[in-house]
């Protein structure tokens, strides 16, 4: 697989209307292969009902051990940890008087594009009527293509076998039967279970796929192994066989079901836990089973990068409350050898102000693409999260 170390961006964004150009002068980053896991409506810090309430802030939440291992030192993987502090919600404003991008596939839009082209609704790609399939190749997966780098989209629940009577069993198809996973669909296996959270549940949300909302990287309304893009969405235990293989991609976005993403609490709970503790528990849980077996990959080892990435930020049970203002923070959670050193024995919290739009131009920086997408070209990057020189360039103001 190889690696292009060096290249000069152009930058480009359009932003509510203006055309705004930016050269930048891309180096060489030490990040080789990165591994985004998305996950689902929590914010970091919140307000009010921290830990009581619909839905509870993650950071030194009882029901999240593993994530706050992770922050807190009491982790043995915490020297190659980071985290942020002050990551918003996109377009987020100190007193929230701003456009709110809401609900969750706006957002991973924004992920993909530095902007969710006026999507405001978690409608999938060719959804009639309503469908949001964009025809544009400024986004993120088709730029690595066209620069010769490697992407897949791993979705939980997708490419299945069914039975004889037409129900999901949870065994995966072989991969010329895989499909790009255009629809959303839920329900309970005829036969096996989820193996992260031992239940019969299956719940795949196409909002929750980046990539499958562009023409150029879901070859169109075509639900069938005929699909030329097929092969770029692979069900979750195929990651599994690509780390031991040595064969996954340069970008990697992994997205649970919606019970292991922290979205719905499983019918009867998780673990003694219901309600919001179900769900955070239930995220919790996948994570802290997923992540050391990305750790202990060849990809890993070898300067790769694995990202915690919430989507959207929401209220905290307040009546006036506005989950766009800076009093809600997003968790998000790098886990790299190349990481920021610890400080006090502890990982390194950044104050960095953060957004998907930076985590878009630290992905296009990392592997030297451009133009700078939407939003991007305004933002800091995820600089500060990383030892000095791992990357280029410094965070604005810090």
């Amino acid at each position: 697989m190889s690696y292009r170390r060096h290249r000069y961006v152009l930058s480009a964004g359009v932003v509510a209307g203006a055309l705004v150009v930016t050269g930048v002068g891309t180096k060489a980053t030490v990040v080789r292969s990165v591994f985004v896991i998305a996950m689902e409506n929590h914010n970091w810090t919140q307000p009010a009902n921290q830990f009581a309430g619909s839905i509870q802030q993650v950071y030194q939440n009882p029901a999240a051990p593993y994530i706050n291992s992770l922050v807190d030192g009491s982790s043995p993987i915490s020297d190659q940890v980071a985290f942020a502090t002050a990551y918003h919600n996109v377009l987020a404003t100190e007193t929230g008087a701003n456009l709110h991008i809401h609900p969750s596939e706006p957002n991973y839009i924004w992920a993909e594009a530095g902007t969710n082209f006026g999507v405001l609704n978690d409608n999938d790609p060719f959804r009639v009527p309503g469908g949001t399939n964009q025809d544009t190749s400024q986004h993120f997966s088709t730029l690595l293509t066209q620069a010769g780098f490697t992407w897949r989209s791993y979705q939980e629940d997708i490419d299945l076998t069914r039975d004889a009577n037409n129900a999901l069993t949870n065994v995966p198809l072989p991969a010329n039967r895989w499909t790009v996973p255009l629809t959303s669909f839920s329900g309970v296996f005829s036969s096996g279970i989820n193996e992260f959270n031992l239940s019969a549940q299956y719940n795949y949300a196409a909002k929750h796929n980046p990539m499958v909302f562009f023409s150029d990287a879901n070859g169109g309304n075509d639900a069938t192994p005929a699909n030329p893009l097929s092969a770029q969405y692979a069900p979750l235990q195929q990651l599994f066989r690509d780390l031991a293989d040595g064969t996954v991609a340069n970008y990697n976005w992994i997205t649970p079901n919606q019970y292991n993403d922290m979205h719905t609490t499983l019918t009867g709970g998780f673990q003694g836990l219901t309600g919001d503790p179900g769900r955070i528990r239930q995220g919790d849980n996948f994570l802290s089973q997923v992540v050391p077996i990305i750790m202990a990959s060849d990809a890993y080892r070898d300067h790769g990068l694995i990202v915690l990435w919430w989507d959207e930020s929401e209220r905290d049970g307040i009546a006036t409350d506005n989950p766009d203002d800076f009093s809600h923070t997003l968790p998000f959670i790098v886990i790299s050898k190349d990481a920021h050193k610890n400080v006090g024995g502890r990982p390194y919290g950044s104050p960095v102000g953060m957004s998907h739009s930076s985590f878009l131009r630290t992905m296009e920086e990392i592997f030297g693409v451009g133009p700078l997408l939407g939003d991007a070209v305004n933002a800091n990057g995820l600089e500060d999260l990383f030892k000095p020189g791992n990357l280029h360039e410094a965070p604005k103001g810090h």
